[in-house]
């Protein structure tokens, strides 16, 4: 085995364990004292943080989760010297740590902040039209969840539409299948009308958010 593919072997995995780094559960944990996955919707994402924590929390939580989604493609970027493939796997890693973290039993968050961090970094052109598919639904229905829903299904025919390669194209498909089986929960609670919306609170019988009064949220990240 090559240095190089030694490298390579080296940052999946690094990715990887950043994405198991849940900042939902850092900043709740250390930063409040709360664990946010005892409230709201009881999932580890950005919503559920402004649900329960308020603004300031929830801004700490999506700012570190798409960080470390473009953090893992430089990864890749760096470890193979700007091969497509590892930029991609070491997304696609550093998704999975974050949906399904070895730390926290394997129960992690939704994945859209890492992935819109791994898209930032990988195919940037096709950010644009699934964040305003997310705007514009969270706007009309204030459901997230949906929102992010809509995104994930709006994103692979925006990869093909904007001519990406072919790898890009399996790879928006293999994001968007992670986004969809995670919202699944989100999906039936849709259906049945007992989804969260966004205005909805969490009172928090615990330590109270130190001057950060805006806890509120919906749906799911």
């Amino acid at each position: 085995m090559t240095s190089q593919w030694i490298s390579v072997l080296g940052a999946v995995i690094a990715s990887y364990f950043l994405g198991d780094i849940l900042f939902a559960y850092v900043v709740g944990r250390f930063l409040y004292g709360v664990d946010v996955r005892q409230y709201g919707s009881h999932n580890l994402g950005g919503t559920n943080v402004f649900r329960t924590l308020g603004p300031l929390a929830a801004l700490l939580v999506v700012v570190g989760d798409v960080s470390k989604g473009a953090v893992a493609v430089w990864l890749g970027r760096v470890a193979s010297g700007g091969d497509p493939f590892v930029q991609l796997l070491c997304g696609i890693a550093v998704i999975a740590g974050h949906n399904w973290p070895l730390a926290l039993g394997f129960r992690g968050g939704r994945g859209i902040g890492t992935s819109l961090g791994v898209l930032l970094g990988l195919m940037p052109k096709a950010a644009a039209a699934p964040a305003l598919t997310f705007v514009l639904t969270v706007a009309l229905t204030r459901y997230v969840s949906l929102g992010s829903i809509l995104a994930a299904v709006v994103f692979p025919p925006t990869v093909y539409w904007l001519g990406y390669p072919r790898l890009y194209l399996a790879g928006s498909l293999v994001l968007s299948a992670f986004a969809l089986y995670r919202h699944i929960p989100n999906m039936r609670r849709l259906l049945t009308g007992k989804e969260f919306k966004l205005g909805q609170k969490v009172e928090v019988a615990g330590p109270e958010p130190a001057k950060d009064t805006g806890r509120q949220g919906g749906g799911e990240r």
